[in-house]
This record gives structure tokens, sequence and C-alpha cells, in this order.
């Protein structure tokens, strides 16, 4: 009877043994000194890096012996980055984690170095604006579709004072939370609005694919040219017959050119060139962010522009990062716009086509507007 007890106690306490969930891991943990150690328990894995946003190169990892995986990083300029561990060649978001940075093709997770009060991504005791969700049934492209507005502080609908808007344009792989999920433009306009560096105004954020499928075929999709143009010009209908018109029926906004902006990163910055350069009447101030997918046949694509082009622009504001693989065809853009006399400003930072380039371009951008 004994020996059956012993062993029945034996059982129970390896069962429950085997049934304890292993100690939680802290990952990221962001030190004094703003380096950052990342960990990730993956015990049958051979080989586990990190994958960090604008970083050249992934960072080895190394296993400890409890099977978690950990590396410390030189110290982070205060931002938000996303980030992934790459397992066997396999890219996985952080579990340990609740930080996410949401993407149609690669969502990984996201690691906030928290900085001074003066940057404008950093929340702080100002008033806020608001962000209003619509959705709709899209004529020009046939599917049910959605756009973001964000309204400054103090908007009131039922008041009188009308503002100017910005149409912000997502990159690849992004949906139109793109800018506020990742992009931070709320917190930003909020911030520059109570500092009165920004005039306040709308902000639209669209969904930018004229051509959904488009995300099917991944990065390599602007390889095809039939596609991709479909894309840029399906985009530029539904925006202007369907975004703007549900706007100003719905919002106290400005309705001339002059009060009316458009800017956008990557894939966005060149459908906000594609539509802004191409409806001169609709858009007076035009930024370009990193300008990616934009067809070389520059004549082709914008043959009414010419040296009389500057009269109407207020602003054609064209940016890329040094370290950007796009800077060429940035650069060869703006040699073009140069060679037709048309005024735009060239504007090059340090930086790789990152969110964090992105981010102060934004707050850049809109400091010029509506002025």
């Amino acid at each position: 009877m004994k020996n059956t007890a012993l062993l029945l106690s034996l059982l129970f306490a390896i069962s429950a043994w085997a049934q304890t969930p292993p100690a939680p891991i802290i990952s990221p943990e962001i030190r004094s000194d703003n380096r950052v150690t990342f960990r990730f328990r993956a015990p049958n894995a051979k080989e586990v890096a990190l994958s960090l946003e604008g970083a050249a190169k992934e960072f080895p990892m190394v296993k400890d012996d409890h099977v978690v995986w950990i590396v410390t990083i030189e110290p982070l300029a205060p931002d938000f980055y996303g980030y992934s561990f790459v397992a066997d060649g396999v890219h996985l978001i952080d579990p340990s984690n609740y930080l996410m940075k949401p993407n149609l093709l690669s969502t990984s997770s996201e690691v906030h170095v928290p900085g001074p009060a003066s940057l404008p991504w950093e929340i702080n005791n100002v008033p806020h604006g608001e962000i209003h969700h619509h959705f709709y049934k899209s004529s020009a492209i046939g599917d049910e579709r959605d756009f973001y507005v964000y309204t400054p502080p103090g908007y009131d609908p039922r008041g009188k004072q009308t503002y100017p808007g910005l149409y912000l344009l997502h990159g690849f792989s992004d949906d139109a939370s793109g800018w506020t999920s990742v992009g931070r433009a709320h917190v930003i306009l909020d911030n520059l609005i109570a500092q009165e560096k920004v005039k306040p105004m709308l902000i639209v954020m669209p969904l930018g694919y004229g051509a959904p499928e488009i995300v099917s075929h991944g990065f390599g999709a602007f390889r095809h040219v039939e596609l991709r143009d479909r894309n840029f010009s399906k985009f530029r209908e539904a925006l202007l017959t369907e975004v703007i018109p549900r706007v100003e029926a719905s919002y106290l906004v400005l309705k001339d050119r002059d009060s009316r902006a458009i800017a956008g990163l990557s894939m966005g910055g060149s459908e906000s060139l594609l539509t802004g350069l191409t409806t001169l009447d609709q858009f007076a101030w035009i930024g370009a962010f990193s300008s990616g997918g934009l067809p070389e046949e520059f004549e082709k694509d914008f043959p009414a522009l010419d040296s009389k082009t500057s009269q109407k622009l207020r602003l054609l504001w064209i940016a890329c990062g040094t370290d950007d693989r796009l800077i060429d065809l940035n650069r060869k853009f703006r040699a073009w716009l140069a060679s037709k006399d048309i005024r735009h400003a060239d504007i090059e930072t340090p930086g790789a086509h990152t969110w964090m380039v992105w981010r102060r371009n934004l707050a850049t951008f809109t400091a010029l507007l509506f002025r």
C-alpha cells in the first residue's frame, strides 16, 4: 500500500512538473543606455538571428543553458523599430512582445525605444485628434474597401470652421491603417499642431491598391508592367471619383486645390506623383517619400509637365534616404524635373527604406503645408 501511495505521489509530481509552464521571457528588454536585449525560446532551432528594421545585416543570437536564444545590440536611437527572429531561415514574430508591426506580407514585432517628449511620434499631454474608419463599395475597382480620416483637436462636425486636407498614402504591402498603426501620423500631427508648427488639417488615408491582386505577387510585383500600371491608374480613379467626394461630403474640409495636398511613401510616393502631377487642378501640394515602383518613362507618364508647371505648384517635395536602394530612381526623377525647369525640393536624409525615415519626412513635410 505504501509503495502504491509513493508511486502515485511520484507520478503526480512528475505530471505537475511536466505541466508547469516555462518561466516568462522578457523580450525586448531596453536598457538605460538604449542597448536592447532580445530573447526567443526555440529549443529545436539550429540557428537563430535577429532581423531589425534599418539594419544592414542580421544579428546572430546565442543559445543559453535554458534553450533561450539571446542577443544584445548596441544603443538604438529613440524610435519604433520593426523586428523578427529568423529561426532556421523562417521569419517569426516575438511571442513575448505585444507590440506588432502589421503588414500584408511580413507582419513583424516592434520595439519602442523611448525618447524625449520633443520627438514628434512620442505621445504627450496635448489635445488629441480623432481617427475615423470608413468602409464603402468601390465601383471603380469592384471591391469593398476602407479609408481612415484624422480630424485635428477641436474639430466640430457641427461647427463652421473648415480645414485643409492631406491625402496620405501608404506603401506596398501595407494597408490603409499603415500611417496610423505604424507611422503614428495622428500622434505626430497632435504634437506638431500643439506646438503650432503645423496648421490644423484633416488627413485622409485611403487603401492604396488600384489592383488589389498585386499584393499576391509579393515584392516582385512591380516587374509585371500591365499590373503595375493598372494598379496606379485605378487607384487614381478611386481616389478622385470615390474617396475625395465622400470626404468632402462628410467633413468640414476645404475643396479648392490650394487647400488640398497629396503625399505618400514608397508605392504611395509614386502614386502621389502620378496622381498629383497629372491632376494639378486638384492638388497644389505634393510630397513623395522614397518613391518606389515609379516607371522610368517619365515623358510618357507626365506628358503635360513643362516649365509652366511650377506656376501651379505650391510645393513639390521629393525625399529619399541615402541608404535606400531607391535613391537612384528618385535622383533620376529629380534630374528629369530639373531638365524641365520644374521647381521642386530635393531632400536626402540619412536612412534606408524604413519608417524611421518616413516619420521624419511626414513631420517636416506637414510643417510646410498650407502656408
